[in-house]
């Protein structure tokens, strides 16, 4: 293999290797002080090129050209074998001649007859030189018989080994070496071809299969380099081709398609060059970070709905997803002229347009496109139908890329289409799979133009770790995921449900237009309502029907937000919320569709204290429904209904009747309303032994109440004091323990009965381990002995994600006039000690909570405080607010870094 010489044309002036060797016969200055001031010089020279827009292909060459010179001049400092016995080679990325500023130097130094060993001292010094000229080597030293039997037992090696070149020394052995290596003893075409696929699918599933990770790796990720490269290393092993545009004159790839395969690899190689310069060091992955400064480097600018690394990360995913589209056409291609050329053909007709050939699809002849369009979406409709069909011949996904731009306004409105895209949603079998092959293939898009804006679109925050396509296609999948025996256990209810929704096609809808107005600016929930409408009409759906989706993309986060930030304990609450849903119809498909919606927006979010939420949401606005929306809950007679069951929960335990109902007389209607008869017996006997023990009363336990289930609960017991909330999340936060909920109730007798529902950082239950548990009880019971010392506030180390999102704090203050009790929502930026920090503030206010919720969603927090003041009362004064505001906005914001 050669450099390209048409890249090298600029590289000359950049480089001259006959002054170097000028440099290091005189003698005037050691050698590893001239070498490495030739690769600093020549490093800033092309970066210099770059930034003045030269062709990326000259200065990823030619920096392997000035590699090649340098290491030339070092092999030649010292003695080697006679000529035909050693030579130099470069492998790997080197080798086909591709250096970025910091990429691996990978040499091979090749003997033939001779023992490396007898020429250990030439050996060790020339690499302690490459070593201390600080290059970033990758060095082996073998045989021609060791290259061979090496490269038998590791596809890596053989791979590396493959893309060589001579550097200095005898060419011969390297011409030797490949030819070994590559000879049907090492490994056949068929072995090599199926150890390639197996390495890219186990590399592909490091990084969830998905082209569209928040932070990808420009090399490994799906549609990365290493995707291209897969595809170059089998057309070299199998067709002898030395750069993929070969594969043309071998009918595997069409000009075109070479075009669009360049420009994305040189899309690549451009955003890789900029990352290694910018970092200053090898850098492959689009850390957040690294995003920002990348965007500002090519001028992205921020946009109403959309930020500047938006607009760039969009960009590299269309890249990304372009290039696997091509290495998915051309390792089916090559599947089938390496693994099944031999293959007996069996054909097996579909319909006019359509056949099955050794288990895959493809056209009956070339112009089924051209002459009948609507075969395209037929196309998808088939595979759904016939989940034996194994997958689309190559030629076949050819012609639909060929042939995409007949989807127009007509293709849009013609019955067949629309009656075949229905007929897709409404399949048994391949919905969510049909529909992600449309999206690879840039069909979905085209046929919805609304979804094809949102192709490649990030949100650049923790929540949404995928694209909003790929969110989209993905909430789908978990709806139908939810339709599986294996998850009847998980998703009880979503599984009950979407197999008794009368039209489950009208949730598949619902989860496509669901997000389809993100980035547009305005309200993505009222936007996309219209987009479905227009939908409907196209897909001639009655206007029940339209009512119904649309109602759905409308209002798709309102149970998610119901459930995470009002207090679903509260009968008004589920009332309010029934009066939204209005019917059980509106509710199931509700259902479905937000647990699908969380479940595919980022797989940490979903825990048994987000299900269990849910889950009471909906039985409580189910049976809420059925008693009929004109006759609420009555309040009385629910808290007759609870003292009567603990009652009895106590009376079995021996506890004294009129000692339970003298305390309860101390508690208002709130503490009833809000607590089941399971945690009032826990709490009331604990409290009763208790006695007057000045020390506060802390008891733990896995939470047995209905709407908390999949925590633990953490009641304590003691005076009403100002300091009581931030000495108790301070200490919780010295305990690495996740707040939840909070739930504060005042007695009449100067006493507060506190519940926090806590989980584990990694969000689930505490251990039931006895000793773990006590030192939880032990450790609050002494820093709640005397709350005026609270903890310290911890400083623990913000994770380097969480730093990278510095937007500022929003809040906002409203009073609840049923509750007397102000209402503050904060929306600020996640961080170890915030609640404490804010409890810090209630404390210099002179505020005391009554009740929280806490909700981390990816890098914020949007936290819920019910509060009043000195006197219990809803803070009304305007000036007080604001200087609240204010104080808890400046002191969250100063503590982001």
């Amino acid at each position: 293999m050669t450099l390209p010489a048409h890249s090298l044309a600029a590289i000359p002036e950049m480089f001259d290797p006959a002054q170097l060797e000028l440099q290091l016969k005189s003698g005037e200055q050691p050698v590893i002080k001239i070498l490495k001031q030739a690769l600093k010089d020549s490093q800033a020279r092309l970066d210099e090129a770059f930034k003045a827009g030269e062709d990326i292909r000259r200065l990823i060459y030619g920096r392997a050209w000035i590699l090649d010179c340098i290491l030339n001049l070092a092999w030649n400092e010292f003695d080697w074998p006679a000529e035909n016995q050693a030579s130099l080679v470069a492998v790997g990325g080197y080798g086909r001649g591709e250096l970025h500023p910091f990429s691996d130097v990978d040499i091979l130094l090749l003997f033939n007859e001779v023992d490396p060993q007898d020429w250990h001292d030439s050996i060790s010094g020339f690499l302690t030189l490459l070593w201390d000229i600080n290059l970033d080597l990758g060095s082996s030293v073998r045989t021609l018989k060791e290259c061979y039997d090496e490269a038998r037992n590791d596809i890596t090696i053989a791979t590396n080994l493959i893309e060589s070149r001579t550097l200095a020394g005898d060419p011969e052995l390297q011409a030797e070496m490949y030819e070994r290596v590559t000879s049907e003893g090492a490994w056949t075409d068929k072995e090599f071809f199926k150890a390639k696929l197996a390495e890219q699918k186990e590399r592909h599933e490091k990084t969830n299969n998905t082209e569209y990770n928040l932070e990808p790796n420009l090399k490994t990720s799906p549609g990365g380099l290493r995707d291209i490269q897969t595809v170059g290393w089998v057309a070299k092993r199998h067709f002898g081709a030395t750069y993929i545009r070969d594969l043309v004159d071998h009918g595997f790839v069409t000009e075109s398609e070479l075009d669009t395969l360049n420009k994305g690899e040189l899309y690549l190689w451009t955003v890789r060059y900029a990352l290694h310069m910018l970092c200053g060091r090898r850098e492959d992955r689009l850390l957040f970070d690294h995003q920002r400064t990348l965007a500002a480097y090519f001028g992205y600018e921020d946009q109403e709905g959309s930020l500047a690394v938006e607009q760039f990360m969009s960009k590299y995913y269309r890249v990304a997803m372009a290039m696997s589209e091509f290495n998915d056409m051309l390792l089916q291609h090559f599947d089938e002229a390496i693994l099944r050329v031999d293959d007996e053909q069996s054909i097996r007709p579909l319909n006019n347009r359509f056949q099955v050939r050794n288990d895959f699809l493809e056209t009956v002849y070339d112009k089924v496109f051209e002459h009948h369009p609507f075969a395209i979406m037929e196309l998808f409709v088939l595979m759904a139908q016939h989940p034996e069909i194994k997958g689309v011949r190559a030629s076949t996904i050819r012609l639909v890329r060929d042939h995409r731009h007949l989807i127009d306004d007509d293709f849009r409105n013609d019955i067949r289409n629309t009656s075949l895209f229905m007929e897709l949603l409404r399949s048994p079998e391949g919905v969510s799979t049909e529909l992600k092959r449309m999206n690879r293939y840039g069909i979905l898009g085209r046929y919805l133009p609304e979804f094809g804006k949102i192709v490649g679109q990030m949100q650049h925050d923790l929540f949404h770790i995928y694209t909003v396509d790929a969110h989209t296609l993905k909430v789908i999948q978990k709806m139908r995921q939810f339709r599986h025996r294996e998850y009847r256990e998980q998703f009880a209810i979503a599984h009950r449900i979407v197999n008794q929704l009368p039209k489950i096609e009208l949730l598949y809808i619902a989860g496509l237009y669901h997000d389809i107005a993100k980035g547009r600016g305005g309200d993505h929930s009222e936007l996309g309502a219209e987009d479905v409408i227009s939908f409907c009409r196209r897909h001639h759906l009655g206007k029940w029907d339209t009512h119904l989706v649309s109602w759905l993309v409308r209002n798709h986060l309102k149970m998610s937000m119901t459930a995470q930030r009002r207090d679903i304990s509260d009968p008004e609450v589920i009332h309010d919320f029934a009066m939204d849903v209005r019917d059980l119809v509106h509710l199931d498909y509700l259902y479905v569709l937000t647990v699908a919606d969380i479940n595919a927006t980022n797989n940490t979010l979903w825990n048994n204290w987000r299900a269990t939420l849910l889950r009471q949401l909906y039985m409580d606005t189910k049976r809420a429904l059925r008693r009929g929306l004109e006759n609420p809950v009555n309040k009385e007679d629910r808290i007759e209904q609870v003292q009567h069951e603990a009652m009895l929960l106590l009376s079995r335990k021996g506890v004294p009747e009129q000692e339970v109902l003298d305390y309860w007389k101390l508690l208002g209607d709130d503490y009833f309303l809000r607590e089941d008869a399971h945690n009032i017996a826990w709490h009331t006997r604990a409290i009763i032994e208790h006695g007057d023990n000045p020390l506060p009363l802390v008891l733990i336990r896995k939470t047995s109440y209905r709407v908390f289930e999949g925590a633990t609960e953490i009641f304590i017991y003691s005076e009403d004091l100002p300091t009581l909330f931030p000495a108790t999340v301070a200490a919780m936060d010295q305990l690495n323990l996740n707040i939840q909920d909070a739930r504060i109730i005042l007695t009449d007798h100067g006493r507060t009965l506190n519940t926090y529902t806590v989980l584990t950082d990694d969000n689930q239950p505490l251990s039931e381990n006895p000793e773990y548990l006590a030192h939880i009880q032990q450790h609050l019971t002494e820093e709640l002995d005397d709350p005026e010392d609270y903890p310290d506030i911890i400083q623990r180390r913000v994770p380097r994600q969480l730093k990278l999102f510095t937007t500022p704090t929003r809040m906002t203050i409203s009073n609840d006039p049923v509750v007397q009790q102000t209402v503050l929502e904060i929306i600020t930026p996640d961080r170890p000690g915030l609640l404490a920090r804010i409890g810090r503030i209630f404390v210099e206010f002179d505020i005391s909570v009554r009740k929280a919720k806490i909700s981390s969603i990816g890098e914020r927090v949007e936290d819920f405080f019910f509060i009043t003041d000195s006197q219990n009362q809803p803070i009304s004064d305007p000036e007080l607010c604001r200087e609240l505001q204010q104080a808890i906005c400046q002191q969250l914001d100063q503590h982001v870094h």
